[in-house]
């Protein structure tokens, strides 16, 4: 995870700077409500509750893992700016056992 994370991080900074984006504290909490909001907007649209814009069940299916990529990034970004370890995190809130 801590991989990914690092690569996420690479992307965003590339992107904010290319953008003239400050990534502030709040940045990384509004982006995740953003990605949240377009990952729900795609959702609406592929379940007949959202116009869908002359898109087809294919492209909303690619929209639909590509907003739930950029959510992913979002919260693996989030995390890292927060010193967040997730592994052992998931595994106390999920209450995984030790695989054995």
């Amino acid at each position: 995870m801590i991989g990914l994370a690092g690569q996420f991080e690479e992307a965003s900074k590339r992107y904010a700077a290319t953008n003239g984006i400050t990534r502030n504290e709040d940045w990384f909490i509004l982006k995740l409500q953003e990605e949240l909001g377009e990952l729900t907007q795609v959702w609406m649209k592929l379940t007949d509750r959202g116009r869908k814009r002359g898109l087809s069940e294919t492209e909303l299916r690619e929209a639909l893992a590509d907003e739930t990529a950029d959510l992913l990034g979002h919260i693996l970004l989030f995390a890292q700016k927060n010193g967040i370890d997730l592994a052992p995190a998931i595994t106390r809130k999920w209450r995984f056992e030790p695989a054995g």
